[in-house]
Protein backbone atom coordinates (compact mmCIF):
# COMPACT_ATOMS: atom_id res chain seq x y z
CA UNK A 1 0.00 0.00 0.00
CA UNK A 2 1.53 3.41 -1.16
CA UNK A 3 1.53 6.51 1.35
CA UNK A 4 0.12 9.42 -0.30
CA UNK A 5 -0.66 12.87 0.90
CA UNK A 6 -1.28 13.90 4.14
CA UNK A 7 -5.36 14.56 4.06
CA UNK A 8 -5.68 15.73 8.01
CA UNK A 9 -3.38 16.18 11.24
CA UNK A 10 -4.86 15.79 14.27
CA UNK A 11 -3.70 16.32 18.05
CA UNK A 12 -2.77 12.54 18.17
CA UNK A 13 -2.92 11.41 14.71
CA UNK A 14 -2.50 12.01 11.05
CA UNK A 15 -4.13 10.57 8.05
CA UNK A 16 -2.48 10.26 4.74
CA UNK A 17 -4.22 9.17 1.60
CA UNK A 18 -3.11 5.58 -0.56
CA UNK A 19 -3.65 4.54 -3.84
CA UNK A 20 -6.98 3.00 -3.22
CA UNK A 21 -9.21 6.09 -2.03
CA UNK A 22 -11.34 4.04 0.22
CA UNK A 23 -8.65 3.40 2.74
CA UNK A 24 -6.25 5.76 4.11
CA UNK A 25 -3.14 5.20 6.45
CA UNK A 26 -3.70 6.44 10.39
CA UNK A 27 0.07 7.44 11.66
CA UNK A 28 -0.42 7.54 15.67
CA UNK A 29 1.47 10.44 16.98
CA UNK A 30 3.68 10.85 20.36
CA UNK A 31 1.84 14.20 21.15
CA UNK A 32 0.19 14.68 23.98
CA UNK A 33 -3.33 17.04 25.01
CA UNK A 34 -5.65 17.41 27.40
CA UNK A 35 -8.32 20.45 27.97
CA UNK A 36 -9.30 20.59 24.71
CA UNK A 37 -5.45 21.14 23.65
CA UNK A 38 -4.62 23.92 26.08
CA UNK A 39 -2.52 21.21 27.78
CA UNK A 40 0.24 20.04 25.25
CA UNK A 41 3.21 18.20 25.93
CA UNK A 42 4.57 14.51 24.57
CA UNK A 43 4.59 11.02 25.83
CA UNK A 44 7.32 9.11 24.64
CA UNK A 45 6.36 5.75 22.35
CA UNK A 46 2.83 7.25 23.19
CA UNK A 47 1.84 6.22 19.31
CA UNK A 48 3.11 3.27 19.25
CA UNK A 49 1.47 1.81 22.46
CA UNK A 50 -1.97 3.71 20.85
CA UNK A 51 -1.60 2.28 17.34
CA UNK A 52 -1.01 -1.69 19.04
CA UNK A 53 -3.82 -1.33 21.29
CA UNK A 54 -6.08 0.36 19.29
CA UNK A 55 -5.41 -2.81 16.70
CA UNK A 56 -5.67 -5.67 19.30
CA UNK A 57 -9.13 -4.26 20.15
CA UNK A 58 -10.26 -3.77 16.50
CA UNK A 59 -9.54 -7.23 15.76
CA UNK A 60 -11.30 -8.27 19.30
CA UNK A 61 -14.34 -6.03 18.85
CA UNK A 62 -14.95 -7.39 14.89
CA UNK A 63 -14.70 -11.32 16.68
CA UNK A 64 -17.74 -10.11 19.05
CA UNK A 65 -19.50 -8.44 16.01
CA UNK A 66 -18.55 -4.54 15.67
CA UNK A 67 -17.90 -3.93 12.36
CA UNK A 68 -14.82 -1.12 12.41
CA UNK A 69 -13.05 0.41 10.11
CA UNK A 70 -9.85 -1.15 10.78
CA UNK A 71 -7.89 -3.07 7.89
CA UNK A 72 -4.77 -3.99 9.49
CA UNK A 73 -1.71 -3.06 11.14
CA UNK A 74 1.25 -1.69 8.84
CA UNK A 75 3.78 -1.05 11.36
CA UNK A 76 4.71 -0.17 15.18
CA UNK A 77 2.99 3.72 14.56
CA UNK A 78 0.07 2.75 11.73
CA UNK A 79 -2.74 0.88 10.53
CA UNK A 80 -4.66 1.02 7.01
CA UNK A 81 -8.42 1.98 7.47
CA UNK A 82 -11.04 2.34 5.72
CA UNK A 83 -11.94 6.54 4.98
CA UNK A 84 -14.77 7.35 6.88
CA UNK A 85 -17.14 9.91 7.02
CA UNK A 86 -17.43 11.41 10.27
CA UNK A 87 -20.35 11.50 11.94
CA UNK A 88 -19.75 14.64 14.21
CA UNK A 89 -20.47 13.53 17.45
CA UNK A 90 -18.58 11.54 20.05
CA UNK A 91 -20.28 8.93 22.24
CA UNK A 92 -19.27 8.70 25.89
CA UNK A 93 -19.84 5.60 28.02
CA UNK A 94 -19.16 5.30 31.74
CA UNK A 95 -19.43 2.37 34.17
CA UNK A 96 -17.49 4.53 37.24
CA UNK A 97 -17.97 8.05 38.02
CA UNK A 98 -15.11 10.05 37.05
CA UNK A 99 -14.46 13.47 35.08
CA UNK A 100 -16.66 14.94 33.25
CA UNK A 101 -19.60 13.17 34.89
CA UNK A 102 -17.67 13.92 38.59
CA UNK A 103 -17.41 17.47 37.45
CA UNK A 104 -20.62 18.38 36.27
CA UNK A 105 -23.16 16.26 39.20
CA UNK A 106 -21.21 16.91 41.75
CA UNK A 107 -20.06 13.61 42.44
CA UNK A 108 -17.11 11.50 44.49
CA UNK A 109 -15.15 10.07 41.25
CA UNK A 110 -15.29 6.05 42.31
CA UNK A 111 -18.77 5.36 42.51
CA UNK A 112 -19.78 2.36 40.05
CA UNK A 113 -23.07 3.26 38.25
CA UNK A 114 -26.46 0.25 38.27
CA UNK A 115 -26.08 1.32 34.93
CA UNK A 116 -24.16 2.00 32.24
CA UNK A 117 -24.75 5.80 31.13
CA UNK A 118 -24.20 6.47 27.54
CA UNK A 119 -24.09 10.23 26.40
CA UNK A 120 -23.64 12.42 23.09
CA UNK A 121 -21.41 15.09 22.59
CA UNK A 122 -21.08 17.52 19.98
CA UNK A 123 -17.72 17.25 18.20
CA UNK A 124 -16.03 20.65 18.83
CA UNK A 125 -12.87 21.49 20.03
CA UNK A 126 -13.50 24.87 20.14
CA UNK A 127 -16.77 24.17 22.15
CA UNK A 128 -15.41 21.84 24.79
CA UNK A 129 -17.70 19.27 23.15
CA UNK A 130 -20.66 19.93 24.67
CA UNK A 131 -22.93 17.22 26.33
CA UNK A 132 -26.08 17.56 23.55
CA UNK A 133 -29.40 14.59 23.36
CA UNK A 134 -31.23 13.18 20.44
CA UNK A 135 -33.09 16.28 19.87
CA UNK A 136 -29.66 18.86 18.63
CA UNK A 137 -28.51 15.76 16.66
CA UNK A 138 -31.95 15.49 14.51
CA UNK A 139 -32.61 19.12 14.48
CA UNK A 140 -29.05 20.12 13.10
CA UNK A 141 -29.02 17.33 10.73
CA UNK A 142 -26.00 15.61 11.86
CA UNK A 143 -27.65 12.09 11.74
CA UNK A 144 -30.59 10.12 11.06
CA UNK A 145 -32.91 8.44 13.85
CA UNK A 146 -31.34 5.49 12.13
CA UNK A 147 -27.98 6.23 12.28
CA UNK A 148 -28.25 7.36 16.25
CA UNK A 149 -30.09 3.46 16.86
CA UNK A 150 -27.01 2.06 14.99
CA UNK A 151 -24.65 4.12 16.96
CA UNK A 152 -26.19 3.92 19.99
CA UNK A 153 -26.80 -0.41 20.12
CA UNK A 154 -23.13 -0.83 18.63
CA UNK A 155 -21.63 1.33 21.61
CA UNK A 156 -23.43 -0.99 23.92
CA UNK A 157 -22.04 -3.68 22.23
CA UNK A 158 -18.72 -2.31 22.63
CA UNK A 159 -19.12 -1.58 26.07
CA UNK A 160 -19.80 -5.02 27.46
CA UNK A 161 -17.12 -6.32 25.28
CA UNK A 162 -14.72 -4.03 26.30
CA UNK A 163 -15.64 -4.27 29.96
CA UNK A 164 -15.07 -8.47 30.19
CA UNK A 165 -11.94 -8.19 28.17
CA UNK A 166 -10.12 -5.83 30.90
CA UNK A 167 -11.94 -7.73 33.61
CA UNK A 168 -9.93 -10.90 32.40
CA UNK A 169 -6.82 -8.13 32.76
CA UNK A 170 -7.40 -7.10 35.86
CA UNK A 171 -8.75 -3.74 34.80
CA UNK A 172 -12.05 -1.59 35.51
CA UNK A 173 -13.18 0.08 32.41
CA UNK A 174 -13.84 3.26 33.97
CA UNK A 175 -15.84 5.33 30.40
CA UNK A 176 -14.99 5.54 27.13
CA UNK A 177 -15.47 7.94 23.87
CA UNK A 178 -16.36 6.14 20.52
CA UNK A 179 -16.30 8.27 17.32
CA UNK A 180 -18.22 6.46 14.21
CA UNK A 181 -18.34 7.09 10.55
CA UNK A 182 -20.02 6.13 7.45
CA UNK A 183 -18.56 4.14 4.97
CA UNK A 184 -20.70 2.58 1.91
CA UNK A 185 -23.81 3.27 3.40
CA UNK A 186 -22.63 1.40 6.56
CA UNK A 187 -21.84 3.07 9.90
CA UNK A 188 -18.31 1.73 11.31
CA UNK A 189 -16.76 2.56 14.31
CA UNK A 190 -13.70 4.33 14.07
CA UNK A 191 -10.22 6.73 15.35
CA UNK A 192 -8.40 4.71 18.13
CA UNK A 193 -9.39 2.75 21.36
CA UNK A 194 -6.59 3.28 23.86
CA UNK A 195 -5.50 4.71 26.91
CA UNK A 196 -5.45 7.93 25.34
CA UNK A 197 -9.55 7.49 24.81
CA UNK A 198 -10.30 5.29 28.31
CA UNK A 199 -10.45 5.27 31.52
CA UNK A 200 -8.62 2.52 32.80
CA UNK A 201 -8.15 2.02 36.97
CA UNK A 202 -6.04 -1.19 38.13
CA UNK A 203 -8.47 -3.37 40.04
CA UNK A 204 -7.87 -3.12 44.22
CA UNK A 205 -5.94 0.03 43.54
CA UNK A 206 -7.80 2.12 41.22
CA UNK A 207 -4.55 2.69 39.77
CA UNK A 208 -4.61 5.16 36.67
CA UNK A 209 -3.41 3.63 33.81
CA UNK A 210 -4.49 6.50 31.22
CA UNK A 211 -3.81 9.63 29.78
CA UNK A 212 -5.55 11.19 33.21
CA UNK A 213 -1.86 10.61 34.45
CA UNK A 214 -0.87 12.94 31.94
CA UNK A 215 -4.07 15.68 32.26
CA UNK A 216 -3.52 15.36 36.12
CA UNK A 217 0.59 15.41 36.09
CA UNK A 218 0.45 12.46 37.70
CA UNK A 219 3.72 10.92 36.72
CA UNK A 220 4.50 7.51 35.25
CA UNK A 221 2.45 7.94 31.88
CA UNK A 222 5.17 6.31 29.52
CA UNK A 223 5.03 3.37 32.30
CA UNK A 224 1.04 3.10 32.36
CA UNK A 225 0.66 3.05 28.60
CA UNK A 226 3.18 0.24 28.32
CA UNK A 227 1.21 -1.58 31.39
CA UNK A 228 -2.13 -1.26 28.92
CA UNK A 229 0.19 -2.57 26.55
CA UNK A 230 1.65 -5.60 28.09
CA UNK A 231 -2.03 -6.36 29.37
CA UNK A 232 -4.09 -6.18 25.88
CA UNK A 233 -1.61 -8.22 24.00
CA UNK A 234 -0.61 -10.52 26.80
CA UNK A 235 -3.40 -13.00 25.83
CA UNK A 236 -5.22 -10.54 23.62
CA UNK A 237 -5.56 -13.53 20.76
CA UNK A 238 -6.56 -16.36 23.60
CA UNK A 239 -9.54 -14.06 24.22
CA UNK A 240 -10.54 -13.14 20.97
CA UNK A 241 -10.51 -16.84 19.95
CA UNK A 242 -12.25 -18.04 23.61
CA UNK A 243 -15.23 -15.62 21.99
CA UNK A 244 -15.78 -16.92 18.63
Amino acid sequence: MIQGAKLYEGKAKILYATDDPSLVIQYFKDDATAFNAQKRGTIMDKGVCNNRISSALFVYLESRGVPTHFVKQLDDRSMLVKRLEIVPLEVTIRNIVAGGMAKLLGLEEGIVLERAVFEWHYKSDALGDPLINDDHVLAMGWASAEELSIIRAASVKVNEALKAFFLQRQIDLVDFKLEFGRFQRSILLGDEISPDTMRLWEQGTRRKLDKDRFRRDLGSVEEAYQEVLRRVLGDAKQATAASR
